[in-house]
C-alpha cells in the first residue's frame, strides 16, 4: 500500500524520504502500535545479533556525516572511545534545536519519536552505552511529553530496560529538558548543563566528549537526524546507504527553507543531488512574484551569507554561480560558507541587509554564555553598533568598527559560538559594505552619539 500524505504535504518528486517518510503521513501517529505495524524495531532486532564493531563499521561505510552542523563523520566519532576504557559509556541525543532557520528535529520528535529511539538503542549497543539522554530544548514542551511517552512504550514492549529482547543488553533512555539556552547546542556546554551546572563549554583538548564527557566518562553526542539515520543504515547496509547522495556527501539530509520563497518548508533530498537554484525554483516554487534574489544564508544563521551576483571558484577549477551550488558539505565550504544545520534562509531584494545583521546580532548577544571575554563583550558591542546603524545614528566609520569587533571575536573563544556570532557580521559587511554604509549618516563622522539618541525600532525595515 502506497504511503499517503496530508493534502499540501506531499513530497516533491525530487525528494528522497528516509527520515521524513512518516512526517505528515495520513493515518500515522507517534504510538508504538503504529510504528510496529510499519516495521518498527526490526532493525534494532537485527543489530542486536551483530557484533558491536560490525555496526560501527557499517556506519563508517555509510559515510554518514553529522547533521547537526559540523558535518563530522558519525562512525569515526563512535570509534574515538578509548579501546582500554573501563568507565561507563554514555550516549546523548542533542535535541536542543536552536539554530535560527532550522526546524527539522521537532517534526521527528512530534510525529515519529520511535524512529529516534530505535536509532539511539542501536547506537547504544554499538558503543556499549547503557544509559542515554535526549536533551530537549525548553521551547519543545509538547515534544518532551511525546518522547517520554514513546520511551515508556518502548520499555513496556521490551525494547528498552533490562535484558532487551533476551540478549543480555541493558539500556535506559531519559529525557532531559533544557532551560532555553542556544549555547547548549554545543556538545560540551550541553554536557555541563546535563550535569546540573552552568552550560559553559569545556576546553578541547582535553575534554573531547569521546574521552572525557558526561561525568568525565566517554560520551557520544549526536543530533536527532543523525541518530535516525542509523536505523536506515542497518536496514540498507552501509555500502547501499553510501550510494545515496554524492561521494563524501552520502545519504539524505533535511533542508529547512524559510524566507522569501513561494513554498517554504522542509525537504529531504539526497546530499549534493540538488543545487541551490533547484531548491529555490523547483522545490520551493521560486521567489515571491516580482522579486529578485539578493542573498542566501545556506546553513542556519551562523553560516556566512552568499550574495546572489557572486561567482565561486571550486578546487577543480570550475567557476559557478549561486544557483549552481550543490547542496553538500564540501562545495559549500569551497564557496566560503557551510552547509551547517540545513537551515536555508532566502532573502530577496526587499530585504534590508542592515536590518538582517542587526537581527542576528541581537540574537547572538542575547545567547552568549559570557564565559569568554571576546564573545561576552564583543557580541554586545556588535549589537550596540548595529542598533545605531538601523537607528540612523551611526556614521560610516561605525561599519568598519563593527567589522573590527567581529574580527576580535573569531578564533579567540573556547567554543565555536565566537565564530557563530562573528561570521554573519564579517560576511554581511564583506558582501554588503556599501549598503550598510549607505544606511549611515556621513554628517555624524567623528561624533559620539549616545545610546539615548537611538531611533525607535519601529522603522528598522526598509519599505
Amino acid at each position: 500500500m502506497a504511503v499517503q500524505y496530508l493534502p499540501g504535504k506531499e513530497p516533491h518528486s525530487r525528494e528522497k524520504r528516509l527520515i521524513f517518510k512518516n512526517i505528515d503521513r495520513v493515518g500515522y501517529d507517534p504510538s508504538i502500535e503504529c510504528y510496529l505495524k510499519d516495521g518498527g524495531y526490526e532493525q534494532m532486532k537485527a543489530a542486536l545479533k551483530m557484533e558491536k564493531s560490525a555496526i560501527i563499521n557499517e556506519v563508517k561505510a555509510s559515510g554518514l556525516r553529522g547533521r547537526g552542523g559540523a558535518g563530522f563523520p558519525t562512525g569515526v566519532k563512535w570509534g574515538f572511545i578509548p579501546p582500554t576504557n573501563t568507565k561507563p559509556v554514555y550516549l546523548i541525543c542533542n535535541a536542543d534545536e536552536s539554530e535560527p532557520g532550522t526546524f527539522k528535529d521537532r517534526y521527528i520528535l512530534h510525529q515519529d519519536p520511535h524512529q529516534l529511539i530505535e536509532g539511539m538503542a542501536i547506537a547504544c549497543f554499538a558503543v556499549n552505552a547503557k544509559l542515554a539522554y535526549i536533551y530537549i530544548r525548553e521551547e519543545f514542551p509538547h515534544a518532551a511529553k511525546i518522547v517520554e511517552k514513546a520511551i515508556a512504550e518502548a520499555k513496556s514492549n521490551g525494547f528498552l530496560g533490562k535484558n532487551i529482547l533476551g540478549t543480555g543488553f541493558d539500556c535506559e533512555i531519559y529525557v532531559h529538558r533544557g532551560a532555553g539556552a542556544y549555547i547548549c547546542g554545543e556538545e560540551t556546554g550541553l554536557i555541563e548543563s546535563l550535569e546540573g551546572k552552568r552550560p559553559y563549554p569545556r576546553i578541547k583538548p582535553p575534554y573531547f566528549p569521546a574521552a572525557l564527557g558526561l561525568y568525565m566518562s566517554p560520551t557520544i553526542v549526536n543530533n536527532v537526524e543523525s541518530l535516525c539515520h542509523v536505523k536506515h543504515i542497518i536496514q540498507m547496509s552501509g555500502v547501499e546507504y553510501a550510494k545515496l547522495g554524492t561521494p563524501n556527501n552520502t545519504g539524505t539530509r533535511i533542508l529547512c527553507v524559510s524566507g522569501d520563497v513561494v513554498n517554504p518548508g522542509y525537504y529531504e533530498v539526497e546530499v549534493g543531488k540538488v543545487t541551490m537554484g533547484e531548491v529555490i525554483n523547483v522545490l520551493c516554487g521560486g521567489l515571491k512574484p516580482g522579486r529578485k534574489l539578493k542573498a542566501i544564508i545556506p546553513g542556519g544563521s551562523s553560516s556566512k551569507v552568499l550574495r546572489a551576483d557572486e561567482t565561486y571558484k571550486l578546487k577543480d577549477g570550475r567557476e559557478i554561480g549561486i544557483m549552481d551550488i550543490p547542496m553538500d558539505f564540501d562545495t559549500m565550504a569551497q564557496c566560503g560558507t557551510m552547509a551547517g544545520s540545513g537551515g536555508v534562509i532566502i532573502m530577496d531584494d526587499s530585504r534590508s541587509m542592515t536590518w538582517v545583521i542587526n537581527n542576528l546580532n541581537n540574537f547572538y548577544a542575547h545567547e552568549s554564555c559570557g564565559q569568554c571575554t571576546p564573545c561576552r563583550e564583543g557580541s554586545l558591542w556588535m549589537k550596540k553598533i548595529s542598533d545605531r546603524i538601523v537607528g540612523g545614528t551611526a556614521s560610516p566609520d561605525d561599519v568598519d568598527t563593527l567589522e573590527t569587533v567581529a574580527n576580535q571575536i573569531e578564533g579567540k573563544t573556547i567554543c565555536a559560538f565566537g565564530e557563530a556570532a562573528s561570521w554573519p557580521t564579517q560576511s554581511f559587511i564583506k558582501k554588503f559594505r556599501d549598503e550598510l554604509k549607505g544606511d549611515c549618516k556621513t554628517e555624524l563622522t567623528g561624533k559620539i552619539v549616545s545610546d539615548e539618541g537611538l531611533v525607535a525600532s519601529a522603522k528598522l525595515v526598509k519599505a
